[in-house]
């Protein structure tokens, strides 16, 4: 049989309708505002001539109140595959001109088979979100409809990297799915994120919110912690997309994509010893350490504005992919508190489901005091990050820069709990509580009747951290690997880790850990 004019003809008007999306008008519109299309998303995301769309002519079922006569291109939602940096990724994108990008029976069934083709070929899935939330016509078909694709998101929790980009609406039960997911990348603009929005709050409570305080991507990036990376557009999210790409395995069968130098610089770097202050209660920018231990350009900081006392992130040491976590001084002292933890156990345990192994730069005074980080539940905040530790089997890497007091000592990586390699700087002290502290117990009677309390404390702190906080004493206990001159850092972390890539650590068979979460 020869194929006809006609069908051809028919088969390309119809594929034209269907690239058109909500009309000519809609796009034109989108484009007016400076926004991108659900196509123009998945054409910027993909390199070109790979993208390969899948459900290309699904449609709804015309038995939906009011749907009878309606046809809805792609159904609201492009789902394909493509090459990103030469690998597969899967990717879906809803289409905010066709009625509103909501989400259906068969949208979600797009969605759901995307999802489980990506499981099949071990690819990271790339979600735009820009919906208006569920189909009220379908009813609870729609409602189901999410439900397949949560139950998706956590089937593939842990198997596939899964990134949301939310660069429109996405309320109400919409925005579990991306909740569900390993990072959210939000635009400034155009953008929103919510369960409940101001008018619903306002009815219910009779408190008046705008939409930037319950919704707005700063809110969640700096606030919730929902948001683990700001965009200014559809653009510039693109570009966070490759760029996190750029660290990840595509599965979780395969190691992150490590372009190892052939010969790792044993160079001493005079710089890193000019960061320590000279006074050690003066706070030290970590950012300063972690940019003289990376390679240059290549530190990733995910989750920047929230929790700030950690600093999280990917990284490449000597072409190594590691996944980095580090106090940072400079905020609240570097102490832990309910968020910090949070923000460091997830983003250990995600390293962990893909093999990349981690970096920990220890300067903690503690775990933060009061009287709301207590109520709010600090012990079981807490208790996530040494679970998060002590469940992990990538290989660990840990720097005692300074201060390591109390149960944060241990929270933050310590031999005890599975690193790998512990090292200190002759800076560090390693006690139970800060050398202060520890007098004010221990020489109550004697401060008392001293003539200068204030200059007897400084006296024998002084000598507490000499003899009981010194890295020596732990060294000497076989607590820590070696103490270093800090120009090392570098070389000693790198040398560490390309020794650590053959480890291998088997646990014992369970289904899963109860995390406290």
């Amino acid at each position: 049989m020869t194929l006809s004019v006609e069908l051809l003809d028919d088969m390309n008007r119809r594929r034209e309708e269907i690239l058109a999306g909500g009309g000519a008008d809609k796009l034109a519109q989108r484009h007016e505002k400076g926004l991108m299309t659900a196509r123009d998303r998945l054409a910027a995301l993909f390199q070109e001539a790979t993208f390969q769309e899948m459900g290309t002519h699904v449609q709804h079922s015309a038995r939906y109140f009011g749907m009878e006569k309606k046809v809805l291109p792609a159904d609201g939602v492009v789902v394909g595959t493509g090459y990103v940096g030469g690998r597969l990724v899967s990717a879906f994108s809803q289409d905010f001109t066709v009625v509103g990008g909501s989400l259906g029976k068969m949208h979600a069934k797009k969605i759901v088979m995307l999802m489980q083709a990506a499981a099949k070929l071990g690819s990271p899935i790339v979600a735009f979100k820009d919906s208006a939330g569920a189909r009220i016509q379908e009813g609870v078909d729609a409602l189901s409809g999410y439900g397949d694709v949560f139950y998706q998101n956590v089937y593939l929790s842990g198997v596939v990297p899964q990134i949301a980009v939310v660069c429109g609406p996405c309320a109400g039960g919409a925005a579990y799915s991306p909740a569900l997911m390993d990072f959210i990348i939000m635009t400034r603009k155009n953008a929103y994120m919510f369960i409940t929005g101001p008018e619903v709050i306002k009815a219910v409570t009779g408190k008046a919110v705008t939409m930037d305080e319950v919704g707005s991507a700063d809110m969640h990036a700096s606030v919730s912690g929902n948001v683990h990376f700001l965009a200014e557009d559809d653009t510039d999210a693109v570009r966070i997309v490759h760029k996190l790409l750029s660290y990840l395995p595509s599965n979780n069968s395969e190691d992150p994509p490590h372009h190892p130098s052939p010969a790792i610089s044993l160079a001493e770097d005079d710089g890193m010893r000019a960061l320590i202050p000279d006074d050690s209660q003066k706070p030290m920018d970590v950012r300063g350490v972690i940019e003289h231990i990376v390679d240059p350009g290549e530190f990733f900081e995910v989750h920047r504005s929230f929790a700030e006392n950690l600093i999280v992130g990917f990284a490449r040491i000597e072409g190594m992919v590691v996944g980095l976590v580090a106090n940072q001084p400079a905020v609240r002292a570097g102490a832990l508190d309910m968020d910090a933890a949070d923000k460091g156990a997830r983003f250990i345990r995600f390293c962990n489901a893909f093999n990349i192994p981690l970096v920990t730069l220890v300067d903690v005074p503690g775990f933060l005091p009061g009287v709301e980080q207590e109520r709010g539940g600090i012990i079981r905040h807490g208790a996530k990050l040494l679970f998060a530790y002590a469940s992990c089997t990538v290989p660990k890497v840990t720097v005692i820069l300074r201060k390591a007091y109390g149960g944060s000592y241990l929270a933050m990586c310590s031999q005890e709990m599975g690193a790998d390699f512990v090292f200190a700087w002759p800076t560090a002290e390693i006690a139970v509580m800060g050398a202060e502290g520890a007098i004010k117990v221990l020489y109550s009677k004697e401060l008392k009747a001293a003539e200068d309390p204030k200059a007897k404390v400084r006296e024998l702190a002084a000598a507490y951290r000499a003899e009981f906080a010194s890295p020596y004493m732990s060294a000497g206990n076989g607590y820590i690997t070696d103490v270093i001159d800090p120009a090392i850092t570098r070389s000693t972390i790198a040398l560490s880790l390309r020794k650590a890539l053959t480890k291998r650590e088997l646990r014992p068979p369970k289904k899963h850990g109860n995390i406290p979460l």
